[in-house]
């Protein structure tokens, strides 16, 4: 099925290359012109297209020129020409397709004409690639063609500060990673003022190596996190508390095979008393229902000194396996911190979900996306699937040369390794560079021994130190030289046979002190030379390469995707050259292993076959590539449902997002805030108003919330004189005469703090609130989706459950934002602290949000360039732990950030309060109000 619907996808592929072969010609008609420009006339032809783009030309009208432009600055900065299939590849990128291109055929430099094209538009272009080495090595290098022509270009990487981002993302063309640019995206979306963004749209992305960002790595969705609220601490410790007291069999049920618990009504009974509430399974009490069963699984299922110990007040993990402590782990969902509080020991906080999206969303928002591979093809429908591409694969610029062997199977890993050293060696003594692929860096190092003890010489990378690999792999087509690497390592790194002149060069003018950044001028009149000589030295060794059969790669292992496969394969034969690959396989290899029917064991028993003895055989290799299939079928399938459900999140993250923007743009809040009074005191009157009697109306509970939210001048003796009973005060009359008193309350609050304040105010208490439910809306959207695969089970389809539901939870939220700001707005404690300047906004003190500008300590998880989730500090360093040590509640309570937090401590009696405040920082009289309605609601519930 796969196979007809690659077929399917390319369909017209012969027009699409014809239309490409049309621009590379037109531009080959302008290369004589362009060839007798000055450096200064090259330069102005910039200024020049981006006057005909303003004046209504389009880009694809542009095209031809651009492409000349960049071809001729390239020429003269680094000595390289665009071939035809070169100019091709840049007109298949800028139509928005990606462009398949072998390894070796120059995909860098094909980035160049497309980013300058749609540079022209003056709306900043990234370029991404999959390491910060890349990113910065390419800025600099092609960012000489840039200057060339008058345009900047600028390197987004991990540790720079905000206003060195800003200057980045200013530049024309913008190189950084995936990651850099997607964490910027969501830290632009928690920006508290319009000058701390940093970026400024997303008009046109070229994604370098575009399957492993858009399909490895799409596993793995971005994530900002920082320390939960300090209250669910207090939590952890009172069901810690609650968990000892029930009895095992009677209270709750334990499956310790399938790792559950269960509690049971005489369980439920006892929570229900101890915490003083009617039903421990109303909405309002759904999160206690997680601190419960994790309590009970941490008293009942995690055994100290078995699955885990404590030491210096720690609870550190023990591997089941091995009996050795993972230091730096944690078990995830609240469970590590359950089992800290059962054993007494200090809690760390949990961490929250700030910000997240995944990297298919976050590409989507680009207006024109592009990708360039040398390994498309086997991905194209889900390509243009989820990100609309098609794949256009390019011809290359010579024919391909190299040998493509049989696989050789062997019947165990031990036999497999001792013929891949033979062969290493043989080939070796002869002088021909070898690259060998595994697929872990224990594979790495276990081959590594065995090639040191027959005294081979050889490097070993298992993608840990990008440049230092990068450097090392540009030189693996060396003579003699022998390279062992995971699949992975020195991706996007071209290997010449002789040696990469261009790296050679580059070092060359960093032992000379000389950058193109730094120093420029200097940096341009000595490159020439200094490439020209390292260009003779490496083409004189790769003669001798040439007569020794070019670069030879050997696969020691099938991976699970032919994409990987083909990656590897595709670091020999670049440009034309000689070259040969062949991958060693035995029957304990993990695809073998896991996917093959058994043909392959058949054959090897058939005959009594020895173990040092290799067959090659289509079975094998058709047994093979049907396990592959299955597996990028399942990983698809896998991406594709996680796609699904954040799609769901994105609608409303694009809602929260778009909303957050205007108002740092600064969106006008008056005419928002009249919206919220009118339906916050409307949803107030209508839930203490129904269909009966207003003789049955109870008003007093009706004026006791009222006050909670503003403080209301009219009573209800002045109401029912006004209408002329009780029983003519109707739902209409009752919301007129509400409404009017609150819009004056309003204008006198604006009139005591002045316009200028109000407005800041306004904008100050809108976005405070949005922050905090929406991340608290994260929390329950991951609640949610953990649990939905439930709902399947009583025939209803997860994803619409999912949809369903998470639209509910987004509706209460925003009933939430609208209720939240409104008190804010009324009852916060306001200090006007003058203005500093006309034209800026008053300087204000509004206890309860001035916290909000204090960063806490962030953490970053993304993919890492297997696909595997990384999580990092604030200045990206690598943590082994995926949560961050927390806050003090109390910290954070005297900071001010949370008067939640606040009103919740005083009210539990663990921190006295000497001046009690409501929910929103208003004076009452009679205790602490809880944060909302729905909870105060709850709250007359519960029985004392």
């Amino acid at each position: 099925m796969a196979n007809v619907l690659e077929k399917v996808l390319r369909v017209g592929e012969g027009r699409t290359l014809r239309r490409l072969k049309a621009y590379a010609n037109a531009v080959n008609e302008l290369e004589d012109d362009f060839s007798t420009l000055t450096d200064d006339e090259l330069r102005a032809e910039t200024v020049e297209l981006r006057e005909r783009y303003a004046g209504g030309e389009s880009l694809d009208d542009l095209l031809p020129e651009a492409f000349a432009a960049v071809r001729e600055a390239a020429k003269r900065t680094l000595g390289m020409r665009h071939f035809d299939v070169q100019l091709m590849g840049g007109a298949a990128l800028h139509l928005g397709n990606i462009a398949e291109m072998k390894t070796g055929e120059g995909k860098t430099l094909v980035a160049t004409t497309a980013a300058y094209l749609n540079a022209i538009a003056s709306r900043g272009v990234h370029v991404i690639t999959v390491n910060d080495f890349l990113a910065s090595y390419q800025s600099e290098l092609m960012g000489r063609v840039f200057r060339a022509l008058g345009m900047t270009t600028g390197c987004i990487l991990a540790g720079q500060t905000p206003a060195e981002r800003r200057e980045q993302y200013a530049a024309d063309i913008t190189y950084g990673t995936n990651n850099e640019f997607g964490f910027d995206y969501l830290r632009d979306n928690m920006a508290w003022q319009a000058q701390d963004m940093v970026q400024r749209g997303h008009f046109f992305a070229i994604v370098d190596e575009v399957d492993s960002i858009l399909i490895d790595e799409a596993r793995t969705p971005l994530i900002i996190s920082g320390p939960a609220s300090g209250e669910a601490n207090r939590w952890f410790a009172e069901f810690a508390t609650i968990a000892r007291r029930l009895v095992a069999g009677s209270d709750f049920e334990v499956d310790e095979k399938k790792r559950t618990v269960g509690v049971l009504e005489p369980g439920i009974e006892k929570v229900e008393d101890y915490l003083g509430i009617d039903n421990l399974y109303e909405s309002a009490n759904t999160p206690l229902i997680s601190f419960l069963n994790n309590a009970i699984k941490a008293d009942a299922l995690f055994k100290r000194d078995k699955d885990y110990v404590v030491i210096n007040g720690e609870v550190l993990i023990v591997d089941e396996h091995t009996g050795r402590i993972l230091s730096g782990r944690r078990y995830n969902e609240g469970i590590h911190q359950a089992i800290e509080a059962k054993e007494g020991v200090e809690v760390k906080a949990e961490n929250q979900t700030l910000a997240t999206v995944t990297l298919q969303n976050y590409f989507r928002l680009y207006k024109k996306l592009s990708g360039m591979t040398g390994t498309a093809e086997t991905e194209a429908a889900e390509f243009m699937s989820t990100y609309k591409l098609g794949v256009v694969p390019i011809p290359t610029n010579k024919p391909m040369k190299r040998i493509d062997q049989t696989d050789l199977v062997y019947k165990n890993e031990t036999a497999k390794f001792d013929q891949v050293v033979e062969d290493i060696v043989e080939r070796h003594e002869k002088g021909q560079p070898v690259l060998v692929g595994t697929t872990s860096v224990e594979k790495s190092e276990y081959l590594s021994r065995l090639l040191a003890k027959k005294g081979v010489r050889h490097e070993v990378l298992n993608a840990k130190n990008h440049a230092r690999e990068a450097a090392i792999v540009a030189q693996a087509g060396r003579h003699g030289s022998v390279t062992v690497a995971t699949n992975m390592a020195g991706r996007g790194t071209d290997i010449m046979l002789g040696g990469n002149a261009e790296f050679l060069a580059v070092a060359e003018m960093n032992t000379r002190g000389l950058s193109p950044v730094d120093t420029p001028e200097e940096y341009e009149a000595a490159w020439d030379d200094v490439f020209a000589a390292q260009k003779a030295a490496v083409q004189e060794e790769a003669e001798k390469v040439i007569d020794a059969g070019g670069l030879y790669v050997l696969g020691t292992e099938r991976h699970e995707s032919r994409r990987i496969d083909n990656q590897l394969r595709g670091r020999s034969g670049r440009q034309g050259d000689p070259g040969e690959s062949r991958f060693y396989l035995s029957l304990t290899d993990d695809l073998m292993r896991l996917f093959n029917s058994g043909a392959a064991e058949a054959l090897m028993g058939r005959g009594n076959v020895p173990d040092d003895l290799a067959i090659e055989n289509k079975i094998v290799g058709r047994a093979i590539r049907s396990a592959q299939s299955q597996v990028e079928s399942r990983n698809a399938e896998i991406r594709k449902n996680v796609l699904k459900y954040d799609d769901v999140l994105n609608r409303q993250r694009e809602a929260i997002y778009g909303d957050r923007r205007h108002i740092l743009e600064g969106d006008d809040l008056r005419d928002r805030a009249d919206k919220f009074l009118d339906d916050v005191v409307n949803e107030v009157i209508d839930q203490h108003t129904g269909d009966g009697s207003p003789d049955d109306w109870d008003l007093d509970a009706l004026w006791t919330e009222l006050r909670t939210l503003y403080p209301i001048s009219i009573t209800i003796d002045e109401v029912i004189t006004e209408a002329g009973s009780k029983g003519k005060a109707t739902r209409q009359f009752l919301g007129q005469e509400i409404l009017s008193d609150a819009k004056v309350a309003y204008t006198e609050r604006e009139a005591t703090l002045g316009e200028p304040a109000m407005r800041e105010l306004e904008r100050r208490v809108v976005l405070s609130v949005i922050d905090r439910r929406w991340r608290d809306h994260l929390y329950e959207m991951d609640y949610l989706k953990d649990g939905i695969g439930l709902r399947a089970m009583a025939q209803r389809d997860p994803l619409v459950e999912y949809q369903r539901e998470g639209y509910a939870l987004f509706q209460s939220m925003m009933g939430q934002i609208r209720e939240e700001t409104v008190g804010f707005l009324f009852n916060l404690e306001v200090e006007v602290q003058g203005q500093v300047g006309e034209a800026e906004a008053p300087v204000i003190a509004a206890k309860g949000l001035d916290g909000q500008k204090q960063t806490p300590k962030l953490e970053y998880s993304a993919p890492n360039i297997d696909g595997e989730v990384e999580v990092r500090d604030q200045r990206g360093k690598l943590e082994q732990a995926a949560t961050a040590k927390a806050q003090k509640a109390q910290d954070e309570a005297e900071r001010g950030s949370s008067p939640e937090v606040a009103a919740a401590r005083a009210s539990s009696g663990s921190t006295p309060a000497p001046a009690r405040k409501g929910a929103f920082g208003q004076s009452t009289g009679d205790g602490t109000a809880p944060v909302n309605r729905a909870e105060r609601r709850a709250a007359g519930k519960k029985t004392s």
